[in-house]
């Protein structure tokens, strides 16, 4: 409230300003939409573990035949993570889409 007893337009006691409706993405509270599902989940566990998987065996058991092997299946390794984040996310938008 202003000194003179009367509330003012803008921003809330929090900072942020009231505009209307959220839309889908990152809310103003900082949480990015509805939680992943199940499968989302799943997807992602499988597609990391793989990852850990191969990053073992390159590196316990390829290694010791061939280092080139290891750091192929290494290469391989790395470029999952990044795939397994956008796997999970792009079937769990195409589900919120739905109505």
């Amino acid at each position: 409230m202003a000194a003179d007893g009367h509330e003012q337009n803008g921003p809330h006691q929090d900072g942020h300003e009231q505009d209307g409706p959220h839309q889908d993405g990152p809310h103003r509270d900082g949480s990015a939409g509805p939680p992943p599902s199940r499968r989302d989940k799943r997807v992602y566990l499988v597609l990391m573990s793989v990852c850990i998987g191969l990053f073992v065996l390159s590196w316990a058991v390829l290694d010791r035949y061939s280092v080139t092997a290891a750091i192929v299946v290494s290469a391989v390794a790395l470029v999952i993570p990044p795939l397994a984040v956008i796997i999970a996310n792009a079937s769990g938008a195409a589900d919120r889409r739905r109505p």
